[in-house]
């Protein structure tokens, strides 16, 4: 049956095997041809051609790869794996623009994905090494990915192919604990702020990192970079602030902040980037028209 030649062709991936593996999948799909519940069908075809694609990737055809996974999400939209799968085998091709709309569309389906989030930080570096800081003018569309498609909380079934049990922290529990939670990293975040205006930076991050464990706000981030830059901490501070830009692509303090930490680190090519990022937002901003001048003679 399908399912057994699934199981066959997973046993022979995992041992390595990846051509006897993709053949065990393909003759799944052969079989699945002829068989009559067209919704199950679908379902089951998007995992075996997702399958297949993991195949494809590991030996290196990238391009059979991304055929497959666009048929498995044109079978199921917004599916995890072959969304991945097929980013990792446009950025293989070096075809950045695409793979970076894939990696952010899966963001949007899940963001507690790290392998997406890390893939958007390789193709922003990419696209700005290869297209320059206008690079976001020259990408394709990035789908909007509809709420019913968003797994954020969803639990997959048990029986469902490759459900690995979502991370213990995402289906959250009762509302009000969330609540909670969120009232807590709002008390921890004010007890950072007040320790800063103390000019006490070193308490202050420990508050905003408990803030963080609860709620992951874009100004708490800057804010521990704001300490960061202080404590002459250059590398967490960029990378507090990249967190930030995650979440708010635009955001002026986080792009002036790792700029400044960027000029520490003396990157001042990619300090130079984000002042211009900036200065797209804000042309007048004084502060960042400063630091690109120290930076131009830097």
């Amino acid at each position: 049956s399908p399912g057994e030649l699934r199981r066959a062709g997973n046993e022979e991936f995992r041992r390595g095997q990846y051509g006897p593996a993709a053949a065990l999948y393909t003759r799944a799909l052969q079989q699945l041809e002829g068989s009559g519940d067209a919704a199950a069908a679908a379902e089951e075809r998007s995992v075996l051609l997702a399958n297949r694609a993991a195949c494809h990737l590991k030996d290196g055809a990238c391009s059979l790869c991304v055929a497959d996974c666009s048929s498995a999400l044109e079978l199921v939209p917004f599916g995890m794996k072959p969304l991945l799968r097929r980013a990792a085998a446009y950025e293989a091709l070096e075809r950045y623009a695409l793979a970076y709309v894939d990696y952010k569309t899966a963001l949007q389906v899940d963001c507690s994905v790290q392998a997406a989030h890390d893939g958007v930080n390789r193709m922003t570096k990419a696209l700005l090494e290869k297209d320059g800081v206008n690079w976001r003018q020259k990408l394709p569309p990035i789908p909007t990915v509809p709420v019913s498609a968003q797994t954020r909380w969803s639990v997959p079934s048990p029986g469902a192919p490759g459900a690995n049990a979502p991370p213990a922290s995402a289906p959250r529990g009762k509302p009000d604990q969330t609540a909670a939670g969120m009232e807590r990293a709002r008390a921890l975040k004010e007890e950072g702020n007040e320790l800063v205006k103390k000019g006490n930076h070193k308490k202050a991050v420990e508050k905003y990192t408990e803030s963080l464990k609860l709620n992951q706000e874009c100004a708490t981030y800057t804010n521990r970079a704001l300490c960061y830059l202080t404590l002459q901490q250059y590398k967490e501070a960029a990378q507090d602030c990249t967190e930030a830009l995650k979440l708010d692509p635009k955001n002026v303090k986080a792009l002036y902040r790792r700029a400044q930490a960027f000029k520490e680190l003396k990157d001042y090519k990619s300090s130079i980037a984000d002042i211009k990022s900036l200065l797209k937002t804000e042309p007048k901003n004084t502060a960042a028209l400063r630091l690109l001048q120290e930076l131009n003679r830097a």
